[in-house]
């Protein structure tokens, strides 16, 4: 099974769970009680949930929808473009990958931020570009709308926030 075996190197396989344990071995999930923890509530010294007015949250999660835009098929802009987005909101960018459809146009791609990540996906044949910017930690994810609005020059924006894993612990 090509697949089974991709998603192993990859760090998906749901048969184990590779940070179970303390010493770093790897566990089988097969006959775990339901409910059972899969993970550590913290894996790390790094607690990059945020606490803001007595609410604790993993992050602030953006969706953006960017409309009359232009440049939306200019592989080099886009690349620049998120890349300034995510410095300007104090991210730490660890990997960049963007792909551009041809002949028709349109880039899809992400970059995956040590404080979760930006995607974004353009359809330059209807002026439209679709985004989201997920940060966790003292990044600030509306920072990167004057550089989205900058390069791509939209003529409206839309914008929902959603705070993704909202505690009450």
């Amino acid at each position: 099974m090509k697949h089974a075996s991709l998603a192993t190197q990859l760090g998906m396989n749901s048969e184990k769970d590779l940070r179970d344990s303390q010493n770093g071995s790897v566990s089988s999930l097969a006959g775990r009680p339901a409910g059972a923890r899969l993970w550590p509530a913290v894996d790390n010294e790094n607690d990059y949930f945020v606490e803001r007015d007595g609410v604790k949250f993993a992050g602030t999660h953006l969706i953006i929808d960017l409309w009359g835009a232009t440049n939306l098929d200019r592989l080099d802009i886009v690349e620049q473009t998120l890349t300034a987005a995510a410095e300007e909101a104090g991210a730490t960018i660890l990997h960049t990958h963007l792909h551009h459809f041809t002949p028709n146009g349109g880039i899809s791609g992400v970059l995956v931020l040590a404080e979760s990540h930006i995607s974004i996906h353009t359809w330059p044949e209807r002026n439209y570009a679709a985004l989201d910017v997920f940060m966790c930690g003292a990044c600030d994810p509306y920072k990167c709308i004057p550089k989205l609005r900058e390069a791509f020059h939209p003529a409206h924006i839309t914008l929902n926030e959603h705070k993704r894993g909202m505690t009450t612990w």
